[in-house]
């Protein structure tokens, strides 16, 4: 890492159009381009200089579109695996670790690997904008957003599943400047993002971005960078479970990233991504060979969302069709989709625990429970150079060793409420 980032390491790619663009902190596509589209950060440094765990996430500010740093950040920690991988017949498992787990140094409060994208995405805005960040969450984003904006005094409005509210759990409630919003019970994620949609129409707000901001998507990739300057090389497989497949997106970035820095080997990272089956509409897409998403009821797919116990992962439009989105990062990486039900997940879960000594989340062991399917099915070589992308985890060690609080809503919403209405409401929030 060579110090401190001000904005002026790196610049904008347009992926629609090749154009070079200047960062604002916030912006989210290309002004010329009307299809949808990523931005894509070029940074100056062709090679990455990692700094020491103790830097946090910044340890990457090489590879980070920020313009300053924040307090509080946490790094993804890599380990070999020795009785996980004895477990299932591997010779060259590595885990990647984001939570809360002292005695590896992970050191990551809300539990989640969200923190990566959080820490990024806020450290990309400016300093005073005189707006308020809204961040659309099944619940594991807006725990980290509201960590994160807490400690450093940035204004946000989180919105959320009412459903969903005991993800917000915290040790340290929640400053003045951050507000919760919800989309009434028996709502789902694409539900929240739609309530966001409306606050964002007011002039006060704008939003995070998702996908589409390049600081959320470097933030995650940060997970393969953890594993390749561990490792030393690229991993052969990477197993992550996904909602909306942002972070599988990230990590084929960061892996093209890696193979021009030329330190890493080739480029040979397969994406093996999982959903928990029944919410599988990037599955059965990408089993039908189908750059569009495959048609989903909308009740169909609430139900789906509450079968599940990984929450998190139920996005119904993920970006996956849009160039550069999760079915190009498949077919580019000759990667593929399995599933894992709530047994299966469960049982994933709790052999982690045994072997590992850490508990892990819902999400998670769906990425575990995958790893197991794909190796008993033989679809992986048991001397592959694996990672393992354990997006959340010691949650459960977090709780016992702090006292944490449920968090409430400040304004709850129906599907139908009137977008004037909300900005109205949410407005005199602040």
């Amino acid at each position: 890492m060579s110090g401190k980032k001000d904005g002026s390491h790196y610049k904008l790619k347009a992926m629609c159009c090749g154009k070079t663009l200047e960062d604002t902190g916030t912006l989210l596509s290309c002004p010329d381009c009307s299809e949808p589209h990523f931005l894509r950060a070029d940074y100056a440094a062709v090679k990455l200089e990692a700094g020491p765990l103790e830097e946090g996430l910044y340890r990457f500010s090489d590879w980070l579109p920020i313009q300053r740093e924040l307090k509080g950040s946490a790094s993804p920690v890599t380990y070999k695996s020795e009785a996980l991988a004895a477990e299932l017949g591997l010779e060259n498992l590595w885990i990647t670790f984001n939570g809360w787990w002292p005695a590896k140094g992970a050191a990551m409060k809300t539990g989640t690997f969200k923190e990566c994208e959080a820490y990024s995405v806020c450290a990309r805005i400016p300093d005073h904008t005189g707006k308020v960040l809204v961040v659309a969450s099944a619940g594991n984003t807006a725990r980290a957003f509201i960590r994160v904006c807490s400690e450093n005094n940035i204004p946000l409005v989180v919105v959320v599943p009412e459903d969903n509210l005991n993800a917000l759990w915290s040790d340290e409630g929640r400053a003045d400047c951050v507000k919760i919003v919800a989309s009434a019970s028996g709502s789902d994620y694409f539900d929240a993002i739609a309530l966001s949609n409306k606050v964002c129409s007011g002039e006060q707000f704008y939003p995070e971005g998702g996908a589409k901001n390049p600081a959320r998507r470097d933030g995650m990739g940060t997970t393969v960078l953890s594993a390749a300057t561990e490792m030393g090389r690229l991993p052969d497989y990477y197993f992550q479970a996904v909602g909306s497949g942002t972070g599988a997106i990230a990590a084929w970035e960061a892996a093209l990233r890696l193979e021009a820095d030329g330190s890493y080997g080739a480029n040979t990272m397969k994406l093996m991504v999982s959903q928990n089956e029944p919410f599988q509409i990037i599955y059965d897409s990408w089993k039908a060979d189908s750059r569009p998403l495959v048609e989903l009821d909308d009740d169909a797919a609430r139900e789906q969302a509450h079968i599940i116990n990984a929450k998190v992962l139920s996005n119904r439009k993920p970006p996956y069709s849009l160039p550069g989105g999760l079915y190009d990062a498949l077919k580019a990486t000759g990667g593929d989709v399995i599933l894992a039900d709530n047994e299966e997940a469960a049982s994933a879960g709790a052999l982690f625990l045994e072997k590992e000594g850490i508990d892990i989340s819902p999400a998670a062991a769906v990425a575990v429970a995958s790893l197991v399917k794909a190796v008993k099915a033989g679809r992986v070589e048991t001397d592959a150079a694996i990672m393992l992308n354990i997006t959340g985890g010691g949650m459960e060690l977090f709780k016992k060793e702090h006292t944490t609080g449920p968090s409430k809503a400040d304004l709850v919403f129906s599907a139908d409420a009137d977008a004037a209405d909300v900005i109205e409401q949410v407005g005199k929030l602040f």
